[in-house]
């Protein structure tokens, strides 16, 4: 697929590592304005560097999705940079394993706070924008345990149910505007995430993982960037509301 983004403005949070950065990387390749967003300004600073060394255009700006005043100010930085948003890729993620009977309220808030109200604030502030261009696409990471159960990560589970919801519930209020909302719904992919996942990426778990999938193996970033840029592009334009499963055949099973 040739995609081009010449002179779109892409808004990536959770964008200093694993799929927000190769994410940021292939739209800036793509030819867009991308706006690196997370909370680590070192590794954001070095995927903005990435980019502009490949000819691309970025700037880093941190934010914690957690914090809707970090949110609001990232997009209102964001339309002063650039003037519009054209896409967001609301990505930012966090983890969290272990039976239900562990979980603490603690584990529920830092999960819900980041992969479930992140993604409602950027939303949030993101839709005005867009409503004022009169267009506008959103996707939101969700995860092939969007959709399914997954023994040993129920909080984690019942996050990227809620994601997956939010983005239909989101799709279906914005849909006559012109603004498309969808979810990339990945299986196990070679990140940071998944090493952590994994509780340090032990050759026992990790032929686990590569192991669960019908394909025999986890998916890599760039595999997961290149359906979000499918996602994005006038190719997807009749496209909202829906989770595209990418997952080598895990929910196939």
């Amino acid at each position: 697929m040739q995609t081009s983004f010449q002179n779109k403005v892409v808004l990536i949070t959770g964008a200093t590592s694993g799929i927000g950065k190769v994410s940021a990387l292939a739209f800036g390749k793509a030819g867009a304005k991308v706006v690196v967003s997370g909370r680590r300004e070192a590794e954001g600073q070095a995927v903005v560097s990435e980019i502009k060394a490949a000819g691309g255009e970025a700037t880093f700006v941190k934010a914690d999705v957690a914090v809707e005043a970090d949110v609001a100010a990232l997009v209102a930085k964001t339309v002063v940079a650039y003037g519009r948003i054209d896409v967001a890729f609301n990505n930012a993620g966090v983890e969290l394993t272990g039976p239900i009977v562990d979980a603490t309220e603690a584990d529920y808030r830092r999960v819900f706070d980041i992969n479930v109200w992140g993604v409602i604030a950027s939303m949030k502030h993101e839709i005005p924008v867009m409503l004022r261009q009169g267009s506008g696409v959103i996707i939101n990471t969700s995860s092939a345990a969007g959709q399914v159960g997954m023994a040993g990560a129920s909080v984690y589970v019942a996050s990227k149910h809620a994601v997956e919801g939010l983005t239909k519930a989101a799709a279906l209020e914005y849909a006559k505007q012109g603004i498309r909302v969808n979810a990339v719904a990945p299986a196990a992919i070679e990140t940071d995430m998944v090493t952590r996942f994994t509780g340090g990426g032990s050759e026992e778990a990790l032929n686990y993982m590569h192991n669960m999938h019908p394909v025999g193996r986890m998916g890599r970033a760039e595999e997961i960037a290149n359906p979000v840029l499918f996602l994005a592009s006038d190719a997807a334009s009749f496209m909202t509301g829906t989770s595209l499963q990418v997952d080598g055949g895990y929910l196939a099973q």
